[in-house]
């Protein structure tokens, strides 16, 4: 169960599958930072070195970094959750200080969510944009949630670079970029993963993020329209103003 502490965010996952015990997995984070305060094992195995697979658009150097940020930060979910098939149903409950969410749904699912978080509060510098995301977050959220959500962050983050003096992106050009490194990412983490598992629901589960990261940058552009009409008031005051 997460506890209330300064300096640390606590999100816990539980799966429940048939009659079998409850497997909990207990995510804390850095509230300074939002990196997942874990101790890896002494001796990483050999999936999680930087070389094996390496996303093509990485800006790490094997030189410096002996292992994929990512890959260190998915070693126990691998360990834990590796042994559950993809389809297989079942209930998870996500609680973090705020509330509980649960859901009925598949583990491949549930691992991806899970998979999402643990990504994004990694030290890999592809999925940094995601930190906010992950401070605020939402479990199964639909489609639609998860676009509100990545558009607020990316404006926000705008306009926080334009308080720093930099030029403000309000076209999502940039949301669509960071959209399209994810891809990447996911595409060669699946392939890290393969070699990693004995079943499929982890692979699945990245899978999975991978077809939404696809989705997204045409989704944005097909539901702003949609999103519009949620603005009118402050439209409507624009236009008397």
């Amino acid at each position: 169960m997460p506890t209330n502490r300064m300096d640390a965010i606590q999100i816990e996952y539980c799966f429940q599958v048939d009659d079998a015990q409850d497997d909990r997995y207990l995510v804390t984070l850095d509230a300074a930072t939002l990196t997942t305060l874990s101790t890896p094992p002494p001796d990483l195995p050999a999936w999680t070195i930087l070389r094996t697979n390496q996303c093509p658009n990485c800006p790490l150097d094997p030189r410096v970094e002996a292992h994929c940020p990512a890959a260190v930060n998915m070693v126990h979910l691998v360990k834990r959750f590796d042994q559950l098939l993809s389809y297989d149903k079942t209930l998870v409950s996500v609680t973090t200080e705020e509330r509980r969410v649960f859901s009925h749904t598949t583990v491949q699912r549930g691992i991806c969510s899970l998979m999402g978080l643990l990504m994004a509060t990694s030290q890999c510098p592809r999925t940094a944009f995601f930190k906010p995301m992950a401070r605020f977050h939402l479990p199964f959220a639909s489609t639609q949630e998860t676009i509100w959500r990545a558009t607020s962050t990316y404006l926000l983050a705008q306009y926080f670079r334009y308080g720093d003096g930099c030029t403000p992106d309000m076209t999502f050009e940039g949301l669509s970029t960071i959209y399209g490194e994810i891809q990447i990412v996911n595409k060669a983490f699946a392939r890290r993963l393969r070699g990693a598992c004995r079943q499929d629901s982890m692979v699945n589960a990245i899978i999975l993020l991978d077809m939404f990261a696809k989705s997204m940058p045409t989704a944005i552009e097909a539901s702003l329209a949609e999103i519009r009409e949620l603005f009118v008031p402050y439209l409507r005051s624009s236009e008397r103003s």
